[in-house]
């Protein structure tokens, strides 16, 4: 595929290696160690690389993997996961980054997969490709010295000291549990679960190497670093599949000596701050995007969740990029839903980017047609399909790629 002049899309070989760590470090801003990079390439091989070169020179870069995730009901659904998106500054308005994903996306659905993730560093750029956030996450900070529980909040006990090493069994076991249960966590493939164990320098930002916490139904990751004179913990990762495992967790890293706050990235329901005689005792400090997603096959994605309401409406799926869209009648009955292709008049009208943001349960229909994204041709069809797309649980993402 040739986009602009002399520039071509073709797939990747090794022999692009070098020129990929090359546009990746100018894009990103940081050049990754010898060792970083084998831990990168087994996670993401070369082979399912497209690179845009230009005389040569590796000027534009995709890669995929095929992900398993989970969905609201859980379900597990294949995904194209992308990764490392990125055009030469050198090279930009030139169409690049569209011939990439037009290459990318092609493959995608000739592999059959219905649904593609990522995790985005612009939240400007993937619009127009009909992609749209899925999950949202939120960070907070705790002043360690403020952090008071309530009377009622339990302290469950159980948690361990641990190291990576030791630990690796555990953690493994209860990541699976707790990724089979939350919407929106992958699986970890064994190059993900090395490059995690491998703790490596390069990933720290300038913090400690890794502590460890776990009990027998949950984990804590954490570092610690310094600012000035104030010490920070940041945790990095904690699973908890009961609710004791997680205010045990919380106990002990809130009661940790010579630490005045405690940092960590939160789901938007996650129950900490209803653990505090003081409300104000998490502060949240950012919101943001977690994970974006593309519905690549609506019958095929919406049927591979389950819904919480039943439902019976059409929906007209407008595609700005690729041609997933159209009209489908939605039926759902004990949260099994059916999608196929109808010609009956449409009850609700959306860009297939409103699916994505949907998909996963982070956001309401009802919220989104408020802000003039969803069509409203029946008030009583987007009262049912709001009902029937709510989750639960708020979708989280398992790790970042």
């Amino acid at each position: 595929m040739s986009s602009g002049n002399s520039i071509s899309v073709r797939a990747a070989g090794a022999s692009d290696q070098d020129g990929i760590a090359e546009l990746l470090a100018t894009a990103f801003g940081r050049r990754q160690t010898s060792e970083e990079l084998g831990h990168r390439r087994a996670l993401f091989p070369v082979e399912r690389a497209l690179v845009a070169v230009d005389a040569g020179q590796v000027v534009g870069h995709t890669v995929d993997i095929t992900m398993t995730v989970t969905v609201p009901g859980d379900r597990t659904v294949r995904a194209c996961g992308v990764s490392a998106v990125a055009v030469a500054p050198t090279h930009r308005r030139r169409g690049l980054l569209r011939a990439l994903y037009t290459a990318q996306h092609a493959r995608t659905e000739a592999d059959g997969l219905p649904l593609t993730i990522f995790t985005a560093s612009e939240g400007t750029i993937y619009g127009r490709f009909g992609y749209d956030p899925a999950i949202t996450d939120t960070t907070v900070a705790i002043d360690r010295h403020r952090a008071e529980f309530r009377s009622t909040t339990p302290d469950p006990g159980g948690v361990l000291m641990s190291t990576l090493a030791d630990a690796a069994p555990q953690i493994r076991a209860v990541y699976e549990r707790w990724q089979r249960r939350t919407a929106g966590a992958q699986q970890r493939p064994e190059a993900k679960w090395a490059l995690m164990f491998a703790d490596l320098e390069g990933h720290r930002s300038g913090a400690s190497s890794v502590f460890v916490l776990t009990h027998p139904d949950g984990y804590a990751l954490y570092r610690r670093r310094h600012e000035g004179r104030e010490s920070v913990v940041t945790v990095s990762e904690l699973r908890a599949v009961t609710p004791h495992a997680h205010a045990a967790l919380w106990r002990v890293l809130l009661g940790l000596d010579l630490v005045d706050r405690v940092e960590a990235t939160l789901a938007e329901n996650d129950p900490l701050p209803y653990l505090f005689a003081d409300p104000r005792t998490v502060r949240v400090t950012d919101r943001s995007d977690a994970l974006w997603a593309r519905v690549m096959d609506v019958p095929a994605a919406l049927t591979a969740r389950r819904y919480s309401g039943d439902l019976d409406t059409v929906v007209e799926v407008h595609d700005p990029f690729r041609t997933a869209g159209g009209r489908f009648a939605l039926r759902v009955r004990d949260g099994v839903a059916e999608c196929a292709p109808t010609t009956r008049p449409a009850d609700l009208g959306l860009d297939i980017n409103v699916l994505g943001a949907l998909y996963f349960g982070a956001h309401r229909a009802g919220r989104l047609a408020a802000a003039h994204r969803v069509r409203v041709e029946n008030p009583a069809a987007l009262t049912a399909f709001d009902a029937a797309f709510a989750a639960e649980r708020a979708p989280e993402l398992g790790w970042f790629f």
